[in-house]
């Protein structure tokens, strides 16, 4: 199992990591129950790293439960005129929503 952390979101992590004085920071992504197509991404930042999750490309980490949902996905960063987001491609996904948060497998 994989994911693919984009340069544009390498780049976007480690500009966090210098703002923050925080070298380990990483995005942690977590897949739960809910939104309005079954289920939703958990983006947030931190610097903790437990015993089952997964670390990849040094700058994302999910854990053990929530892989099989991101299996070959692509992390990237998007910013543009409308904001900036990390943007989750999701092979899995047969399905999405409007707000890009929640999809369905």
């Amino acid at each position: 199992m994989t994911i693919t952390v984009d340069n544009s979101a390498v780049k976007r992590i480690n500009e966090l990591r210098q703002q923050r004085g925080a070298d380990a920071l990483k995005l942690r992504i977590t897949v739960e129950g809910g939104g309005c197509s079954g289920f939703q991404y958990i983006l947030e930042l931190t610097e903790e790293v437990k015993d089952k999750d997964l670390t990849f490309d040094d700058h994302v980490v999910t854990d053990d439960i929530s892989m099989p949902f991101l299996d070959g996905s692509t992390i990237k960063f998007k910013d543009d005129l409308i904001g900036s987001e990390f943007v989750i491609d999701n092979p899995n996904a047969q399905s999405g929503c409007g707000c890009g948060t929640s999809f369905a497998v």
